[in-house]
């Protein structure tokens, strides 16, 4: 009786001691935080604590939302208050210089007249007319203002960026500015085959947020002194004035981000021929690179099995997967270098291929590599190519990693040191250059890594991959600046299935043979039926005896072999379901279980427990 008398009274001073501790935690560290997610999501990176220590003058930002108007609606609620939290957070870091002000605009209240003349957008809740303000607007000391119109309910991951984007244009006095040449319409322009415009490529409406962009002109003999980085996007038959201009910037200590491609698919080309057309797809710096010590091996594109994507052919869209679009994974990005360091996947589409030379005084550093299960093929295939299983199947991976993307640094020569006509002055060479070359195009065109929504009249991005990224990455560092960088690759949900993945290409490499060998006595089977049918059913009726017998044995031949086909395809994914129920079974039964011996153990263990 004791023991239970003093079992009670424990319990109730534990339960009494667990009141106590939440009402002091709760008014003693209201504003605690521990964050368990593993990518910090709710915790401000260092990022933006480096652009918050900077601020040299006050930011004020004004927190517009209508709290009364979104009463009922929990999901937006939950999300404004996620919003406020963090800019709470950023007043708190900012010592002094950030001042956060939280307005609920009423209907036709000055609040609401000062919203709508920062620029923020209110978006009607219903087909009753109530609308709800829910943005950001900031001023500087100097009255720039600068606005997030709405934060969108599927766009959380980007929000400690988008935040900081905003309070590192206040104060920044002036933008960084990225030259851009470029042989492609990224600034938008007319789709022959819709007939109808075309929008800038949202790759550069990122760098459009953070840099003043300043177009270059094809035949330009002197890149601009104010340029901080060049962009040169598939430089196809530059002049050699131009070329010039560019290896001077270079030996000046110009940062250039070069995309050349043996084979663009976001190049129209001429339509000249199979060859012409796969030559007209084709950029290259040739004497450039070659000064600057590496070498785009011409008409070569890498075709690998392992990081080969998923894409679907046919009327109904039939999944394969193509060598020539790569997935790439972490694995075959640089971890050390800034611009790909927290990137997660980027996609290419007939990437060719970089190597070094030899004896180059320049650093070679592989920025982006395929895996050991590639190879190089000749880029004119893909002018006409069908299916790509057609690749895949005649594939014979040498083992090595090709480089696909690559940071060139050091001392290195003029490309011309003897000038040119009427320039005979430049400089011959540079201690140290900085230039990050890329050997694809494709990878800044939207459809291979964003989704783009139009709300409201406004382009909001959903990126599946980190294209996007890695180009901001590339100029932040070229430019000098990395404050960003981990803001803006941190905090994306989408998490890859490595194991599925892994599993799925062990099952296609297993089969693969088997596969193919079905398919040609399928196809022998399928030849010998037509021979013994005819298409006239009189005819078809004047067959002997041992024809009828064999044409049976045909029909039941071929029966059979498609449903081995179907036998092989369902065992593609065989292990991926095993995976899935050894998943299920650790969730429903055997977590419960040990959760239930732990507590009898426990009971055992007290029950044991001399008095």
């Amino acid at each position: 009786m004791k023991r239970v008398i003093y079992s009670g009274a424990g319990l109730l001073l534990i339960a009494l001691a667990f009141l106590v501790f939440n009402i002091l935690s709760g008014l003693l560290f209201t504003n605690a935080r521990l964050d368990l997610t593993e990518q910090k999501l709710y915790t401000i990176s260092e990022g933006t604590e480096s652009i918050l220590e900077e601020l040299k003058s006050p930011i004020e930002l004004q927190f517009f939302y209508s709290d009364g108007a979104v009463r009922d609606r929990v999901a937006l609620r939950n999300y404004a208050r996620r919003v406020e939290e963090l800019l709470r957070a950023y007043e708190r870091a900012a010592g002094g210089k950030l001042k956060l002000q939280v307005i609920d605009p009423q209907p036709f209240s000055e609040e609401e007249d000062r919203a709508a003349e920062l620029g923020l957008q209110a978006v009607p809740l219903d087909r009753g007319g109530d609308k709800v303000y829910f943005g950001l607007a900031g001023t500087n000391a100097e009255g720039h203002t600068q606005t997030i119109p709405f934060f969108p309910l599927d766009q959380e991951e980007f929000l400690e960026y988008e935040v900081s984007r905003l309070v590192q244009s206040l104060s920044t006095a002036q933008l960084p500015v990225v030259g851009v040449l470029s042989g492609l319409q990224i600034n938008g322009g007319f789709d022959m085959r819709t007939q109808q415009a075309t929008p800038p490529w949202m790759v550069l409406e990122d760098i459009r947020q953070l840099f003043h962009i300043e177009s270059l002109k094809h035949d330009i003999d002197m890149i601009p002194t104010n340029v901080s980085v060049l962009m040169l996007v598939h430089p196809k038959q530059l002049p050699e004035q131009t070329l010039y201009a560019v290896d001077q910037f270079v030996m000046r200590g110009g940062k250039v981000l070069v995309f050349v491609d043996p084979f663009s698919e976001a190049d129209p080309g001429s339509m000249m021929g199979p060859g012409g057309f796969a030559e007209e797809k084709a950029s290259e710096l040739e004497p450039l690179f070659k000064a600057w010590g590496l070498r785009m091996p011409a008409d070569q594109v890498v075709a690998d099995a392992s990081y080969a994507m998923s894409v679907g052919i046919g009327p109904e869209r039939r999944a394969v997967r193509h060598p020539g679009w790569l997935s790439l994974p972490q694995q075959a990005l640089d971890a050390d270098d800034v611009t790909t360091a927290s990137l997660e996947s980027l996609t290419l589409a007939t990437t060719g291929l970089l190597e070094p030379l030899e004896g180059a005084s320049t650093r070679f550093t592989p920025l982006l590599q395929s895996s050991g299960y590639a190879m190089p093929i000749e880029a004119g295939r893909f002018a006409t190519l069908q299916n790509p299983e057609e690749l895949l199947r005649g594939l014979e991976p040498t083992g090595e990693r090709y480089t696909l993307a690559a940071r060139i640094q050091g001392p290195a020569q003029s490309a011309y040191p003897n000038g040119i006509e009427g320039r005979k002055d430049g400089l011959k060479e540079s201690d140290s250059i900085n230039v990050i070359v890329v050997a694809d195009t494709d990878l800044l065109s939207d459809r291979m890594w964003v989704q783009v929504q139009d709300f409201f009249g406004q382009r909001f991005p959903q990126p599946w991959a980190d294209n996007g990224s890695f180009v901001i990455n590339a100029l932040d560092n070229l430019s000098g600046s990395d404050a960003l960088i981990s803001v803006r690759s941190r905090g994306r949900f989408a998490r890859p299935f490595v194991v599925v993945e892994e599993l799925q290409r062990q099952a296609e490499n297993r089969f693969r043979e088997t596969e193919e060998v079905l398919q040609s006595r399928l196809a022998e089977t399928e030849a010998q039926l037509a021979e013994l049918q005819s298409p006239d059913p009189e005819q078809a009726l004047e067959l002997t005896a041992e024809q009828q017998a064999a044409l049976q044995g045909y029909m039941q031949e071929k029966l059979r072999i498609r449903k081995e086909l179907r036998e092989v395809r369902y065992q593609l994914n065989a292990d991926i379901e095993a995976l899935g129920r050894t998943l299920k079974f650790l969730n429903i039964a055997l977590v419960p279980l040990l959760l239930t011996l732990g507590v009898l153990g426990l009971w055992f263990w007290r029950r044991r427990r001399p008095a």
